[in-house]
């Protein structure tokens, strides 16, 4: 029986190369975000290439019914939920003081609530069926603080550490839930974001979507609680355990700093 992957900011990035990635090992998708016209299009290139079934639902993750109205769409059309990718997400760039205070709730929303929400409502049927994974996207920032995007760090801090503990306490359900947690990848996140001058991108040499999708899609089939695709993502993961917290929040200031182009 083919199974039906659903995968939220399915219109860019990861969410693209997630929505290829389940198409080409047979998978039906649900491609979920708020622009109509990127769904569509990739809908019907993954249903013309793979035979697969594209399923498209528009929803706002930051309007705070967004998830709920998903999870109903999704249960009005009678499609069973296999894979939970908990993708959508988005960061702001400098200092919290002067961040649009209703951009920050926005981003709570979307990296926080409408995750737990959806990993809330679809999880007790991966339970009962004793089948399921559920895949949410963090970042390497979840393993310090992080001035100038301090609302962002502290969101993929709370993906990692809630899909940890879920991890744990499913083992033996046949239902895993595993943490996605890369380093800076090129994509519209820093044009988004407004950090294409930060340090932390300027200049450097990014690891690929295709990388970071891939070990992301592994881990999340082995049932792994967490993976850092990257050699310097997971060196500066583990090295941050060592210094002093105060010494941490500091160095991430300094390196993502702005530079000039």
């Amino acid at each position: 029986m083919r199974k039906t992957a659903l995968i939220t900011g399915a219109s860019a990035g990861f969410g693209v190369e997630f929505a290829r990635l389940f198409a080409r090992h047979g998978n039906d998708v649900i491609l979920t975000a708020r622009r109509s016209d990127r769904l569509a299009e990739l809908a019907a290139s993954l249903e013309a290439e793979h035979d697969v079934n594209a399923h498209v639902i528009v929803a706002d993750l930051a309007a705070h019914n967004g998830a709920r109205a998903l999870f109903d769409e999704v249960q009005e059309r009678g499609l069973e939920v296999e894979y939970l990718v908990n993708n959508a997400g988005f960061g702001t760039f400098g200092p919290f003081v002067e961040t649009d205070p209703e951009e920050s709730m926005d981003l709570v929303r979307v990296n926080i609530a409408a995750l737990t929400e959806l990993t809330a409502l679809l999880l007790p049927a991966m339970v009962e069926r004793r089948s399921g994974r559920v895949l949410n996207v963090a970042s390497a920032a979840a393993f310090q603080p992080g001035p100038l995007m301090a609302t962002y760090y502290a969101s993929k801090a709370y993906a990692l550490h809630f899909s940890e503990a879920l991890n744990a306490e499913l083992e033996g359900t046949g239902v895993s839930v595993t943490a996605l947690c890369p380093g800076p990848v090129m994509t519209e996140f820093q044009q988004v974001a407004g950090m294409e001058t930060s340090g932390l991108v300027l200049h450097k040499r990014l690891i690929s979507i295709e990388e970071v999708v891939a070990a992301g899609y592994e881990a999340m089939m082995r049932g792994k609680a967490y993976v850092i695709p990257g050699i310097g993502p997971r060196l500066l993961s583990f090295g941050v355990r060592f210094m002093p917290r105060r010494f941490v929040a500091k160095f991430v200031g300094r390196l993502q700093a702005k530079r000039a182009p």
